[in-house]
């Protein structure tokens, strides 16, 4: 079946569209299978959020942690999310009514984001495999979140049984969240903040 013929935002559409894209470039992407429901839950229950304020994902891939979002009560006009790679960008605009799609580099979120929501953002969530890029890299991504969530941090799922980040490296302090055996393979979720000076 062509994926052509699949609903945005389906659970068939999801998997293809995240197959496809992981068959491309694997290290790009997290895992090979999008998150389950489970982790998608646990993630929007760790959200904190003013009323005013807004919600960034970043690598937002099918977007099943969208819809989580959304399901968990996150208004379509207080989440923003981040892909960088066009095609699933475009899908994400497809089956994400309402939702603010930026098609652009997490690591450049202060070019990337409006000036208006810098300093307006609650939680940061991150589905970027970030334990398989270099310490420099890291540090680049936690400094791109500091300049438009000051002081927030991110909460970022992971496939490790440990922190997958050298968080005191990168001045921050680590909690973990969530855990779900339930998720394949089982996940954890981390809230990493910025160590006070």
């Amino acid at each position: 079946m062509s994926d052509i013929t699949l609903n945005p935002g389906s659970e068939e559409a999801n998997k293809a569209l995240f197959f496809r894209r992981w068959l491309r470039n694997p290290l790009q992407m997290g895992s090979i299978i999008p998150s389950s429901r489970t982790l998608c839950r646990k993630i929007a229950a760790a959200v904190r959020r003013e009323p005013d304020e807004h919600v960034l994902e970043l690598g937002a891939g099918t977007g099943v942690i969208s819809r989580a979002l959304l399901e968990h009560g996150v208004p379509a006009s207080r989440l923003t999310v981040v892909e960088i790679v066009p095609e699933m960008a475009g899908y994400l605009r497809d089956s994400l009514p309402g939702v603010n799609v930026v098609q652009g580099d997490a690591f450049d979120l202060r070019a990337a984001l409006p000036p208006a929501m810098h300093g307006r953002i609650g939680t940061a969530i991150c589905g970027i495999p970030l334990v398989l890029l270099p310490l420099e890299r890291q540090q680049a991504f936690v400094d791109a979140v500091e300049a438009v969530a000051p002081g927030k941090g991110f909460l970022l799922y992971t496939y490790c049984a440990t922190s997958p980040l050298p968080y005191r490296k990168l001045g921050l302090d680590a909690t973990r969240v969530a855990f779900t055996p339930l998720n394949f393979p089982p996940a954890s979720v981390w809230r990493y903040t910025p160590r006070p000076a």
